[in-house]
C-alpha cells in the first residue's frame, strides 16, 4: 500500500494527487505486473527446467500431444508472484473484498501446486484425488465467504439478469452459492488448459470485463445511473485484476505456440477461483455463465461425454474437452485456439452490452 504513503505527501506535491484515483492505479497496477512477469519470465522458466518440473501428458491424449511432454509446468507462480508488487504497491489490502479474493485466488492456488507436484514426482498425470481437491476448494471459498458475510456485510443478495424485480437475498446460505460459482469457474477454466494459450486469453478477456464491472458497481454515481447494486469498495477490486491481466498476458509471451511453459494446475485454479471471486463480489453470478462461456462449454462437454458414456457406453464426442474433439476432427490447434479467443471476445462484448439492458 505505498500508494497510501505517497498520496500522504499530496499537500507538498500536488502531482501526487492521482493515486487517489483507483482507474491511475489500474493502469499503473496493469504495467507493474506486465514488466515485472516479462523480465522475471525467462528466468522462472530456467529454474523449472533445472528442477525437473516437466509436464506429463495423459496417455489417452491426442498423439500429437506427447511431443509436449516435459515443458516445464507450474508456470501459474509466474502469474501469481508477478501480481504481488501490484498489490503492495498499488492496491489497498485493507479492503475485505480484496482480502477475499486474494485468499481464494492463493488458496485454490496451493491446491493447484500439489496437484501438481504429485505430478511431477510421480511422472504421471493423474495428481491429487479430486474429491480431496472439490473438498480443499469449497473449503476455501466457502469459509471466506461465511466470513465475509458476518463480520464484513457482504451483499447476499442474487439477480437475475434481465429481470430487475427477480432478487433473492440468500442470507447465509450465499456462502454456499457463492463457493458454488467460484469451484465451478475454477474447474471450467482447469478444463479448457489444455492447449498452448487456449485459456489464459479467455481468463484475460473475462477479467478485464470483471476489471470493469468492479469499477463500475464500486462507483456509487455510475451504479444508480445503470441502475445495478452499488458495492462498497468493490472498485479496489479493478487493480487487484489489471495485476492478474498483466500476469496473464506477460505468461501468454511464453505460453502462446509453441509454449516454453504450462501454467499447470497452480495457474488454472488460481485463476479460475480468482475469476470466480470476481463475479460473486461484483454480483455478476449469473452473468458469468454468459461471459465464461467458452469455460462453460468445455465443462459441458466433458459432464455430457461422462454421462453418456456411462449411461449408453457411447461418446458424444470424439473426446473431451471439447478442443480436443476439434483437434481430432483435423483442425490444427492453432485455429482452434485463435477461435476460442475470439469467441471469448465476443462473448465478453455481450456481457457489457447487459449493462443497459438490464
Amino acid at each position: 500500500m505505498v500508494y497510501h504513503w505517497l498520496y500522504s505527501m499530496a499537500d507538498q506535491y500536488s502531482v501526487l494527487n492521482v493515486f487517489r484515483y483507483i482507474t491511475v492505479r489500474t493502469f499503473i497496477s496493469f504495467f507493474t505486473g506486465f514488466f515485472l512477469c516479462l523480465i522475471w519470465g525467462p528466468y522462472f522458466i530456467d529454474r523449472l527446467k533445472e528442477k525437473h518440473f516437466g509436464q506429463s501428458i495423459r496417455e489417452d491424449g491426442p498423439q500429437t500431444h506427447k511431443k509436449k511432454a516435459g515443458t516445464p509446468t507450474m508456470g501459474g507462480w509466474l502469474i501469481l508472484l508477478s501480481t504481488i508488487l501490484s498489490i503492495v504497491l498499488w492496491i489497498d489490502i485493507r479492503n475485505p473484498l480484496v482480502v477475499g479474493t486474494l485468499l481464494i485466488t492463493w488458496g485454490f492456488g496451493l491446491i493447484g501446486y500439489i496437484d501438481d507436484y504429485l505430478k511431477v514426482s510421480k511422472k504421471n498425470s493423474k495428481g491429487l484425488s479430486g474429491k480431496i481437491r472439490l473438498a480443499g476448494e469449497f473449503l476455501i471459498s466457502g469459509l471466506t465467504l461465511l466470513i465475509l458475510i458476518q463480520y464484513y456485510n457482504l451483499n447476499t443478495e442474487v439477480g437475475i439478469p434481465f429481470l430487475k424485480e427477480l432478487v433473492f437475498d440468500l442470507g447465509v446460505y450465499y456462502a454456499l452459492f457463492g463457493a458454488l460459482v467460484i469451484v465451478g469457474t475454477a474447474n471450467a477454466v482447469n478444463l479448457t488448459d489444455g492447449l498452448d494459450g487456449l485459456a489464459i486469453v479467455p481468463v484475460i478477456v473475462s477479467a478485464s470485463t470483471l476489471a470493469l464491472f468492479a469499477y463500475i458497481v464500486g462507483h456509487s454515481s455510475i451504479a444508480n445511473y445503470l441502475q445495478i447494486t452499488h458495492i462498497p469498495g468493490a472498485g479496489e477490486l479493478s487493480p487487484l485484476a489489471a495485476a492478474m491481466v498483466a500476469g496473464g498476458l506477460g505468461f501468454l509471451w511464453f505460453n502462446t505456440y509453441p509454449a516454453q511453459v504450462f501454467m499447470g494446475d497452480v495457474g488454472s485454479l488460481s485463476l479460475g477461483g480468482f475469476l470466480g471471486s470476481m463475479a460473486v463480489f461484483t454480483k455478476n453470478e449469473i452473468l458469468m455463465v454468459l461471459l465464461g462461456g467458452v469455460f462453460v462449454a468445455e465443462a459441458l462437454s466433458v459432464i455430457t461425454q461422462v454421462i453418456s458414456f456411462k449411461l449408453t457406453g457411447k461418446r458424444v464426442f470424439k473426446m473431451a474437452p471439447i478442443h480436443h474433439h476439434f483437434e481430432l476432427g483435423g483442425m490444427t490447434e492453432t485455429k482452434i485456439i485463435v477461435r476460442f479467443w475470439i469467441i471469448s471476445i465476443l462473448l465478453a462484448v455481450l456481457s457489457l452490452a447487459t449493462l443497459k439492458l438490464r
